[in-house]
């Protein structure tokens, strides 16, 4: 698996696999998330123009004759943490380590950082999977206000129509991934 940060030309694609990762959700009831639009084109230019933007890549990427990314992941400072903006992964490829390849990434990325995150707590590939990979959840009580601020967006967005929490794991070797 190659994680790298993806070429402009390559940023429709990560669009595509955002449309198939939210198809999903649709079995769940949640069609208006399934229905969500992806991040603009714009938006994802800032982001890869920034280095904030990873794509996973079964072969080389760009250049390499490998394939096209497969999953992506955008990433964002917030208060001093490395924060998850959105991480996704085309649901063929599924179950493969490359939601936590990407996050282990941009943990490395970030710095020495604690990484957070918004998430559903009842979708499995969401807080339950999350907390499998060391992410705890975090009480009110610990939200910093740029994370008390991206809930209030959210809860705007309508997303509070499910049970959401936001979610950290520290950085290094007790983080739940494995010590290099």
């Amino acid at each position: 698996m190659i994680i790298q940060v993806p070429t402009l030309d390559e940023l429709p694609t990560l669009r595509a696999i955002e449309r198939a990762a939210g198809e999903p959700f649709r079995g769940l009831g949640m069609t208006s998330v399934a229905d969500d639009e992806p991040p603009s084109l714009e938006q994802l230019t800032e982001f890869q123009r920034t280095g904030r933007a990873l794509a996973a890549y079964e072969e080389a990427g760009p250049g390499g004759g490998g394939h096209g990314p497969v999953g992506y992941l955008l990433w964002e400072t917030v208060d001093g943490c490395t924060h998850i903006e959105q991480v996704s992964v085309h649901p063929d490829q599924a179950h493969r380590g490359i939601g936590r390849a990407l996050i282990d990434r941009a943990e490395r990325d970030g710095g020495p950082a604690a990484l957070t995150l918004t998430t559903f707590t009842e979708v499995p590939w969401n807080a339950p999977y999350y907390a499998r990979i060391g992410f705890r959840i975090l009480p009110a009580a610990e939200l910093t206000p740029g994370l008390r601020a991206i809930r209030a967006q959210e809860a705007a967005l309508g997303l509070d129509r499910w049970p959401r929490v936001v979610m950290r794991r520290e950085p290094g070797p007790g983080s739940g991934r494995p010590s290099p």
